[in-house]
């Protein structure tokens, strides 16, 4: 058995996460500890998180502008040294990852390059359901350029009675729509279901058809496993507050295939920060984009934003995702079958590989529900109209909250 094998046991096994004490977990109403299921809206705070914003806030008062080239960290490329341990996370090469702005920013930076529509060949195809600022930042780039949302959006959603959209329905559609393609947009993790995608076969699809491929990976960084560069995804982008634990409006963070960031020529918006370092005070010279990724950033890095992301990546990569993952699956793997014999419907796919941290359950009263929830100590969320979304997150959850989450829902209910 390989160490890393080993380590993917041992922490997928333990009733209690190794890594629990590295978060601070909210109080309930009673005083307890919370049973906190929704990292899947916002992750916990890193105990190391404070301590990260504080050396920050130390290098400012201490330094003031000359932090930014402190030569032993400097502010200058804080930033790209958070590019490794996140290629690691989403299974990328370091020079296509980069952190920067936020999420729908990112997406929008990104469709102002890869979105190229002409002739018949105009049309974006996303799944559903479709999260609210996806569907606003893919409508206005279709209005932008003067083509109708409601004609050239395609959004293939569940079949009637169905909750998910299986593969072969997306498959499907690409295939009838190939020829008005310009871009497919998917979401590796539906926000609503917690149904996983199968992006390697997806991406494959999109490209048979012409189009160029895009994921929002919102609910799947830090979450399922991903290999960007290995399934030739062109584009992705995610935000760092969820699984990520990066804290609230956190910086997000993108994918560009190597192959296509080597082309320098392709159109995008450009500002200082997507210039190499040693080019961004040139007053009078072109916009030539940095390598990679990096050349899709515009605006200066937050540093004291990028802090707790820091202390949450360094957590990820003393544990690695296979383990983290193995963990996932177990965990809810025991929410499904503890909740299964309860009059909520799982919406969510029963295969583990199908799904993420996340189980959407279906009740006609899911907003009395949540509260009912709530006074007790549990803290999920609510998506309208009739679904709570619960997730057993792996580096904090223990065996036995999930067991009295259980106990606790079928008796407020």
């Amino acid at each position: 058995m390989s160490e890393q094998d080993a380590r993917t046991r041992e922490v997928a096994g333990s009733p209690t996460p190794v890594t629990r004490d590295r978060f601070h977990i909210p109080i309930a109403p009673d005083g307890s500890p919370a049973i906190y299921l929704a990292g899947q809206s916002l992750g916990l705070q890193p105990t190391t998180a404070a301590a990260a914003i504080a050396t920050e806030m130390e290098a400012w008062a201490r330094r003031g502008v000359d932090a930014w080239f402190d030569p032993e960290r400097p502010w200058f490329t804080l930033d790209g040294s958070l590019r490794e341990p996140m290629a690691r996370i989403v299974g990328a090469k370091p020079l296509e990852v980069a952190l920067l702005n936020s999420l729908t920013v990112d997406i929008h930076l990104l469709l102002a390059s890869f979105f190229r529509p002409a002739g018949r060949r105009r049309r974006i195809l996303a799944d559903g359901p479709l999260f609210p600022s996806d569907r606003h930042a893919l409508g206005t780039h279709l209005a932008q350029r003067g083509l109708d949302p409601d004609a050239d959006l395609i959004v293939v959603g569940p079949r009637d009675g169905q909750a998910t959209v299986p593969t072969a329905d997306l498959e499907a559609a690409i295939q009838e729509h190939a020829d008005d393609l310009a871009l497919v947009f998917l979401a590796g993790v539906n926000f609503a279901t917690g149904q996983a995608h199968e992006i390697e076969r997806l991406t494959a699809a999109g490209h048979s058809a012409g189009a160029v491929v895009g994921w929002d990976l919102a609910h799947a960084a830090g979450n399922i496993e991903l290999s960007l560069h290995d399934w030739d995804v062109d584009f992705a982008a995610w935000c760092t507050y969820k699984y990520l634990n990066g804290g609230p409006g956190s910086p997000g963070a993108i994918f560009v295939h190597e192959r296509r960031a080597a082309d320098r020529s392709l159109p995008r918006l450009g500002g200082w920060w997507g210039l190499e370092a040693d080019a961004r005070f040139d007053p009078t010279g072109p916009f030539v984009p940095a390598v990679g990724a990096a050349g899709w950033a515009t605006s200066t890095t937050s540093i004291l934003a990028l802090a707790p992301v820091a202390a949450s990546l360094a957590i990820f990569d003393e544990v690695g995702m296979p383990a983290l993952r193995a963990r996932s699956i177990r965990l809810t793997g025991l929410l499904e079958t503890l909740v299964s014999d309860l009059p909520v419907e799982i919406v969510t796919p029963r295969d583990p590989a199908r799904r993420g941290a996340q189980l959407s359950l279906r009740h006609a009263d899911a907003k009395v529900l949540l509260a009912r929830l709530a006074a007790r100590g549990v803290v999920a969320d609510y998506r309208a109209p009739d679904l709570i979304r619960v997730a057993p997150m792996p580096l904090y959850t223990t065996d036995d909250e999930v067991r009295r989450f259980a106990t606790i829902l079928g008796e407020v209910l």
